[in-house]
């Protein structure tokens, strides 16, 4: 069995879109296999108290936020995309990333998600920019009927009670036994942490 590594994110999230993009191949030199976690900070941050981003409560923050994603994309070389409206209404991408059960469709559709919306500026709120995600990782255009089946918004909503029961505050976050990392700039060390459990 080889060892494992929760990432938790949340499609809004701008350091979870850098980290999306580099964990598969970073995870795989260490012989990790990742876990794809979606979840909703949304009712995490109202438990704080927040009624929005903190990038947005807090605009020097986020400021500096919409800066570092241009230096980090940039060094990178992956392309960067202000959207119009931050943070966006992940409802549904998430609930579709629950429904899509393969952990390499899922990853792909994850990716997906993140390039439309902050490589091209999409509004991942639109079902019409999450057919073309479905569509370009190969999953069925079927899965978008399950956006609103019981079941995966039942299977949402745990998410969110498994992310606080395993005191989670932001996105992205990763798991390797019992430690948590959160934050793209700790996602070498997550990994580091798992092979050697």
């Amino acid at each position: 069995m080889p060892a494992k590594l929760q990432f938790w994110f949340d499609f809004a999230s701008t350091y979870s879109y850098l980290s999306a993009m580099r964990i598969q191949q970073a995870a795989s030199e260490k012989g990790i296999a990742v876990e794809w976690q979606p979840f909703l900070l949304g009712p995490i941050f109202a438990e704080q108290g927040w009624n929005n981003s903190p990038f947005n409560l807090y605009p020097a923050k986020g400021r500096y936020m919409w800066r570092d994603m241009e230096r980090l994309c940039a060094a990178r070389d992956l392309p960067f995309q202000q959207p119009k409206t931050f943070p966006q209404n992940s409802l549904n991408a998430a609930r579709l990333a629950m429904a899509i059960e393969p952990a390499d469709q899922r990853a792909a559709f994850v990716r997906a998600v993140y390039s439309a919306q902050f490589a091209a500026g999409h509004d991942i709120s639109d079902p019409a920019i999450l057919a073309e995600c479905l569509g370009t990782t190969g999953v069925s255009l079927a899965t978008m009927e399950r956006m609103n089946d019981p079941k995966i918004k039942a299977a949402l909503f745990e998410q969110v009670a498994r992310a606080n029961a395993l005191h989670i505050f932001g996105a992205p976050s990763f798991i390797g036994g019992d430690e948590l990392f959160w934050g793209d700039d700790r996602l070498d060390d997550a990994i580091c942490h798992a092979a050697s459990i």
